[in-house]
């Protein structure tokens, strides 16, 4: 009873109606120490190669403190992006791990483009929301387990990011698996790997830790050149 009750108090807070939201990135961001080119994509729902095209950063990708980065096409309107849409198919420093001055941020010359990974789950638990239905968390699924369980990667890949200097995200985990598709672990306890470090389908990558009401879930995120989509789409049945 006090598990299904933590279920439903999380629904109750998270749950939010079926529309929604669009999402407008801000025009600029002011690189902070510690930010890579991911996670600055990630966190604006864009895709690195724009970010990257629009403020003519060439090949190496690098980027400063303090400089700042369009996040629109030089002197053309942007639609607005779906904040979940359906694909065809949040700035604090990042991790200790790598530095704005020290990395290419956001170089990715390793990781060939292809078609979609053979995708596996995370973890196995309940669905805890939907994409779409959470108002905090709406770009993924929040799946249930317990605290320290261990998350897997979804597919091979290079991990860009691994760090907490995302919003909204805690101790989070992105991952490369080619220039289309990246996937995104959130709420984790500990973090297993590294920026940098190429992963396996099935290599753990963290342990689970607690989202928001405190229960234990793992965030799960797959986004397609930048966009969010329903992971469950991608996913093999449970």
């Amino acid at each position: 009873m006090t598990r299904l009750a933590a279920v439903v108090g999380l629904a109750l807070v998270l749950a939010g109606c079926a529309a929604l939201t669009r999402w407008d990135p801000p025009d600029v961001h002011v690189v902070q120490r510690g930010d890579t080119l991911f996670q600055i994509a990630f966190k604006h729902r864009l895709d690195w190669r724009d970010v990257a095209a629009w403020n003519g950063l060439g090949n190496a990708h690098r980027i400063y403190p303090g400089q700042e980065l369009r996040l629109s096409p030089p002197g053309g309107a942007r639609a607005s992006r779906p904040a979940a849409g359906s694909a065809t198919a949040p700035s604090r420093p990042a991790s200790n791990s790598a530095t704005t001055a020290r990395r290419p941020a956001g170089a990715a010359a390793s990781v060939p483009r292809g078609p979609a990974p053979a995708w596996g789950w995370p973890v196995r638990g309940p669905l805890l929301w939907r994409f779409g239905e959470s108002r905090r968390n709406p770009t993924g699924i929040g799946i249930g387990g317990t605290e320290g369980a261990e998350v897997r990667a979804a597919a091979d890949g290079e991990v860009v990011y691994s760090g907490s200097g995302l919003i909204g995200y805690g101790q989070l985990i992105i991952v490369q698996h080619s220039d289309t598709f990246l996937s995104a672990y959130g709420y984790n306890e500990t973090l297993k790997v590294s920026e940098g470090e190429r992963v396996k389908s099935g290599q753990v990558i963290a342990l689970m830790g607690r989202g928001p009401a405190d229960v234990p879930l793992l965030h799960f995120e797959i986004r397609v050149e930048g966009k969010p989509a329903d992971p469950v789409r991608f996913l093999p049945s449970q």
